[in-house]
């Protein structure tokens, strides 16, 4: 039987794979509020020609325009690929209660891997997990960049 975090992964990994289909880095993303998609994003940073244009600054832009405001209060954010420093920092900025990745990124991670911006002692700390689906979300990333080289 999935677990409840493996089913939202599922959902940001078809968002990955459409990502990479459309030349993006596949990353996925999709908040959570009370067991139900209220955003989903994926990397559109070539395609928007913006360097902001990640999942997960996609999905929580997409969530405070559901939820009517800037705080995510209640909120969940799944991501294919651990956040970096700046996706990190607006999860914190938006309150989101979660974070939950697939895979580690050691070279721009920022929630343990490479940083952990949790440790700053900032005024709002998220609640951290890593590793689901671990190997899917690591392998659509490997085969991107094998493709590229």
């Amino acid at each position: 039987m999935m677990s409840r975090d493996e089913e939202f992964m599922r959902v940001a990994l078809m968002l990955a794979r459409e990502a990479k289909e459309a030349g993006e880095v596949p990353v996925g993303a999709v908040v959570v509020y009370n067991g139900e998609i209220i955003a989903s994003a994926k990397n559109r940073r070539e395609g928007n020609r913006c360097a902001t244009a990640h999942a997960e600054l996609l999905a929580i832009e997409q969530a405070c325009a559901v939820r009517g405001g800037w705080r995510l209060f209640g909120c969940e954010l799944y991501v294919t690929l651990e956040p970096c420093v700046m996706c990190a920092g607006a999860a914190i900025n938006a309150r989101l209660d979660r974070v939950i990745f697939g895979t580690p990124d050691l070279r721009f991670g920022a929630l343990g891997s490479l940083v952990d911006i949790n440790s700053l002692g900032l005024n709002h700390k998220l609640r951290i997990t890593g590793g689901v689906l671990e190997e899917e979300c690591r392998a659509i990333l490997q085969e991107f960049f094998r493709e590229r080289r």
